[in-house]
């Protein structure tokens, strides 16, 4: 006897910034709807740098999102109808996040949740390195270093401030190669000073 059953499944779109990531989370989005599934998508509300209810690239492309300001939010808002579940900037939500996820996944749901792996010191970066280890499928983009021209898979932070998040764009951050990348606890490292506030 044939039974069809429903395969739900993660992936993971990770990269440093201005690789491309949410540009490659919307056109999945996308294909998804062309293919007449019912999608949902969330973004930390926490992002608001382009658009408080949409997910943007730095190109600019766009696609309404649910801004949630953490897993309890979000699964409040979850439609059990549907069939692909889209995620933005991980990084920023909180564990609760995982077992969600994980359910999604087990009841046929294909989630898409895209977000930085690592943080501007190089470090694993908040529930991404679990939802890298549990995916089914992970995409791992580079972008260009701003320095040598090289593949980057890191992010530099270009201002001097405390914590590990900074929500920014281009005014904060640039692409690095592992060789051009600073950190201030590496060998010969040092913070950057704020270029607004001279040096």
């Amino acid at each position: 006897m044939f039974v069809h059953q429903r395969q739900g499944s993660l992936e993971v779109i990770c990269g440093p910034m201005f690789s491309g990531k949410s540009e490659e989370l919307i056109r999945r989005i996308k294909r998804a709807i062309i293919a007449k599934q019912k999608v949902q998508v969330f973004k930390p509300a926490l992002d608001d740098r382009y658009d408080v209810s949409a997910i943007a690239s730095h190109s600019q492309r766009k696609h309404d999102a649910i801004p949630v300001k953490d897993s309890v939010e979000l699964a409040r808002h979850l439609d059990p109808e549907a069939q692909v579940v889209a995620l933005d900037e991980v990084q920023f939500m909180d564990e609760g996040l995982i077992p969600i996820i994980e359910d999604l996944a087990d009841h046929g749901v294909r989630v898409i949740a895209g977000g930085l792996d690592q943080d501007s010191n190089g470090e694993p970066f908040g529930i991404m390195p679990i939802l890298l280890a549990k995916a089914e499928y992970v995409t791992k983009l580079q972008a260009i270093c701003m320095v040598c021209g090289a593949l980057a898979g890191r992010t530099q932070r270009m201002v001097q401030t405390g914590g590990q998040v900074l929500v920014g764009a281009a005014e904060a951050y640039e692409a690095r190669c592992r060789h051009c990348h600073e950190t201030p606890h590496a060998t010969g490292g040092r913070l950057l000073e704020d270029p607004a506030q001279g040096s």
